[in-house]
């Protein structure tokens, strides 16, 4: 059962943010079922994920796999990548559905409705593509953090935070994909129809979060703060870290992925992918205060 959010957390921008986005909503409503055309497959020579977004880049590692293997990796992490989609989207929906029409809701709910739909409808493309050119699904391997104990408030700016967080990692591959000519159509097509609509998403996420975190902040409990701080930046760097997945290593034909793997969270030469990958994300908690002006948090994810 989640607890009530005060009314008074969202403020005027907030308000405002909801209408512009729920008309846009509206305005732009599609038929996602209709709006794909699906080949029979795709090329296992094709690139099924851009070159700069594979965990390989700017690594020693990419130059000595076999030009099957960097294919079969691209195939695969492509695959992943929709995986993670599907999983988060399912995580995110389910807490959004907790809240809607629910007492201190009420100035958000109006943009819930569509958040909900457009995120089925993403789901259920990302997973269309997983079975029809994959055959399944990656299993969720994400890491839950505790969070017990902590006010309705905190508990609020985790979930949307951690909503916004995913939202933006994986706008940064779909704009990417979606301009990417190298690409088949089909990979190109979804990418674009999901960064249009998580443009929204992520406008509307970012005004909860500055909210919440400028409540947070008001409210004045140092312990709150410190947890929300650390909760954020560990939450970055494990979203960084999915991207690197052993059962993908062990698609590709890959020996050792394990190894595989820690070698390349290790190199030094992914600190500045990583880096980019998260520049929005590092850039929106720096301008609301939460994070240093110092760095990012994922700039060298753990190999553990």
């Amino acid at each position: 059962m989640t607890a009530p959010a005060p009314e008074s957390v969202w403020d005027e921008e907030v308000s405002t943010a909801v209408k512009r986005l729920t008309a846009a909503a509206e305005n732009d409503y599609y038929n996602p079922y209709q709006t794909f055309d699906w080949p029979d497959a795709i090329p296992a020579d094709a690139q099924w994920m851009s070159t700069d977004l594979m965990t390989v880049h700017g690594t020693p590692a990419a130059e000595e796999l076999s030009r099957e293997q960097y294919l079969a990796l691209a195939k695969w992490e492509s695959v992943n990548f929709y995986s993670l989609n599907v999983h988060g989207i399912r995580e995110l929906m389910q807490e959004v559905v907790r809240r809607i029409h629910a007492p201190g809701y009420e100035i958000p709910t109006p943009f819930f409705h569509h958040f909900l739909g457009e995120e089925n409808e993403h789901m259920w493309f990302f997973a269309e593509f997983c079975l029809r050119y994959g055959g399944k699904l990656y299993p969720n391997r994400a890491m839950a953090f505790p969070t017990e104990g902590q006010s309705a408030l905190l508990d609020n700016f985790i979930v949307f935070s951690r909503i916004l967080i995913f939202e933006q990692i994986v706008d940064h591959f779909n704009s990417r994909m979606a301009a990417d000519t190298a690409l088949p159509d089909t990979i190109r097509a979804i990418n674009r129809v999901h960064h249009q609509d998580e443009s929204r998403h992520i406008a509307f996420g970012a005004q909860l979060v500055r909210a919440l975190w400028e409540r947070l902040r008001e409210a004045g409990d140092d312990r709150e703060l410190a947890a929300a701080r650390q909760y954020v930046e560990k939450y970055i760097t494990a979203s960084v870290q999915q991207l690197y997945s052993v059962d993908v290593y062990r698609d590709a034909g890959i020996p050792d992925p394990f190894a595989f793997r820690s070698r390349l969270l290790a190199d030094p030469g992914r600190r500045p992918v990583h880096a980019s990958i998260t520049q929005r994300t590092d850039a929106f908690y720096r301008r609301i205060g939460l994070l240093s002006s110092s760095g990012s948090p994922s700039g060298s994810p753990s190999a553990g």
